[in-house]
């Protein structure tokens, strides 16, 4: 069974060659003084690769938001129905889930670096085909469909490829930090991209938002390009990524309980505890008096911007060694964010509970992130981060039905409490019931 430390492996790995794509393990760092130990903690960033890879997700984590944007406003323009934009939510949903856990077993196959130039490319393509049909007036839902299906399998595709190679580009006593880095700046792009593109709308127009993602995938392409070679390990050289591929990597998962136990933290927090679905009637009736306009944007801004504070004052906790700790922790946190949220009669107590979620949320991706790359094999890291995927993707939509279910049974605010309270119960319970997650440490 497998022991709460880095396997022999993962220690070879962090110490080999830079050409083999790993970086080498630095000789240790003096701990960090003053301001610092509260600052965000950007020793990965002194690694020319990590660096590349990071900087192409600032211009991305911005363009991909605006297309997020665009595609639900163009499909409202032509249909003038909401429905017909939960259906094209759902063509996007589904080739995602599909490609992700396919795209987690090519990713153990092959040179993850080409993987990575060739689904970014494919990425690009699907934008300047937005804009095409944008400036051309085709008005096609179907066809906007088509186009939104083949962006999500590539981001399937891509996703479990850039987040496995994270471990083979920065040393294990590094990966929170890492993390910490990457979520932070997509935390910024959803707070900023929404907001950007409904600036951008009424100047220049939905086919120029679409260009503009294009032309920022091209610097993503260029920084991956200039990434180190990122071959398979070991045996994987010879396998192929195929069904039975898909089916070990959930095995493995079932071995190994602190991988398990890492991914059922994620689907209680999100299921259990995340009340998006609730926040326009939240909105309009228990925190009307100060509009519902502001009230749901504030509602839906709170959390990320919770987490991008979070993320720019990780150095308080990037450094910590018991990373299962700090999961069952944030979990915890995260609940009582939520309950304490779901109390609040007042907007801005609540907008308060949810930035304090949004933190808790920060902590708990970033060390669930690093046990998935330290607490497997690098010949397993791209299924994992493929599961990894599926679960961050589908557990807010679970979500989603539970909590409008709940809050039409129960009453909004008791939905929310109640969810919170059963994170908190249900996290305590797991971390009681098995203990291979509070031993996990590096």
């Amino acid at each position: 069974m497998y022991r709460a430390t880095r396997t022999s492996v993962d220690t070879s790995e962090s110490s080999s060659t830079t050409e083999a794509g790993t970086a080498k393990t630095p000789g240790g760092d003096p701990p960090a003084r003053g301001w610092r130990r509260w600052a965000m903690d950007t020793r990965p960033l002194r690694i020319p690769a990590y660096r590349r890879l990071w900087s192409s997700t600032i211009v991305t984590a911005v363009g991909s938001q605006l297309t997020a944007v665009a595609v639900p406003k163009q499909i409202y323009d032509i249909t003038q129905s909401s429905a017909w934009v939960g259906y094209a939510s759902l063509a996007g949903l589904v080739p995602m889930v599909v490609f992700a856990l396919w795209g987690g077993a090519v990713a153990d196959t092959v040179d993850r670096r080409k993987l990575l130039l060739v689904t970014n490319i494919g990425i690009a393509v699907t934008s300047l085909l937005f804009w095409a049909q944008a400036v051309t007036g085709l008005d096609s839902v179907p066809v906007l469909m088509i186009l939104l299906a083949a962006q999500q399998a590539f981001f399937g595709l891509n996703q479990p490829a850039r987040s496995a190679s994270v471990a083979r580009l920065v040393p294990a006593g590094e990966l929170p930090a890492a993390n910490a880095l990457g979520t932070t700046v997509m935390q910024t792009g959803l707070v900023a991209g929404p907001l950007l593109a409904g600036v951008l709308i009424p100047v220049i127009g939905l086919p120029e938002l679409y260009l503009i993602d294009a032309v920022a995938l091209t610097f993503t392409v260029w920084a991956v390009f200039r990434l180190p070679a990122l071959p398979p390990l070991g045996e994987a050289i010879a396998r192929r990524a195929g069904v039975r591929e898909i089916a070990a990597g959930f095995r493995y998962i079932a071995g190994h309980k602190v991988l398990l136990l890492s991914f059922l933290a994620d689907i209680v927090a999100m299921v259990f505890g995340m009340p998006r679905a609730l926040f326009p009637e939240l909105a309009a009736h228990t925190y009307g008096a100060w509009g519902s306009g502001l009230a749901l944007g504030l509602l839906f801004a709170a959390i990320p911007v919770g987490s991008v504070l979070g993320g720019l004052f990780s150095g308080v906790f990037s450094r910590a060694r018991k990373h299962g700790w700090m999961v069952i922790g944030s979990v915890v946190g995260w609940g009582l964010a939520v309950v304490g949220f779901g109390l609040s009669g007042n907007l801005w107590v609540a907008v308060a509970f949810l930035a304090a979620g949004g933190v808790a949320d920060m902590v708990s991706m970033v060390f669930r992130g690093a046990i998935l790359l330290s607490a497997a094999t690098d010949e397993m890291r791209g299924r994992m981060q493929g599961v990894f995927t599926v679960v961050v993707a589908g557990g807010p939509r679970l979500a989603d039905v539970l909590h409008g279910t709940a809050g039409s049974l129960f009453g909004t605010r008791a939905a929310v409490a109640g969810g919170g309270a059963l994170v908190v119960v249900v996290m305590l319970a797991l971390a009681a019931a098995m203990p291979a997650l509070r031993r996990y440490r590096i």
